[in-house]
């Protein structure tokens, strides 16, 4: 009996996402973006990026209150759900890295500083335990070049 236990919890656990009692729901037609940054925009260094939000208000991690959450920045990387751990990484918090940038105080504008060149940049609401929503509220990546 404890090997069919087992194996059934081995298979539950293949077909339910990890992470599932995390997922905080997004609200319908929520959506983030940036405003006055666009796809192709020629910038200088330190690049200011202001986070617009509709549907969904910004609070800091660590504040649980509904259809909220933070921002997080990503630079320079695959879309999100599209990077090396694919659609997983929607299922986990966000990471804490050069390429990923949390604003968990609740900013919606930061000044950011980046090398010449071309750079992608994409913006995700986190819940305020830094995992994105479900569904994930996603900007478009946009591309911008740094002289």
């Amino acid at each position: 009996m404890k090997q069919v236990t087992a194996a059934f919890v081995a298979l539950l656990m293949s077909v339910i996402p990890t992470g599932i009692l995390a997922e905080t729901k997004s609200a319908e037609g929520a959506r983030v973006f940036f405003v006055g940054l666009t796809d192709g925009a020629r910038v200088s260094s330190p690049v200011t990026v202001t986070f617009g939000l509709v549907g969904m208000s910004v609070a800091p991690a660590g504040m649980e209150k509904q259809n909220s959450g933070h921002h997080h920045l990503l630079i320079d990387r695959p879309p999100f759900g599209e990077g090396p751990d694919g659609a997983a990484e929607l299922r986990r918090p966000l990471p804490f890295d050069a390429q990923h940038l949390h604003f968990a105080g609740g900013r919606t504008e930061a000044q950011i500083d980046l090398p010449p060149g071309r750079h992608s940049l994409q913006l995700v609401l986190g819940d305020t335990d830094h995992y994105p929503h479900d569904p994930p509220i996603l900007s478009d990546v946009i591309e911008i070049i740094v002289e």
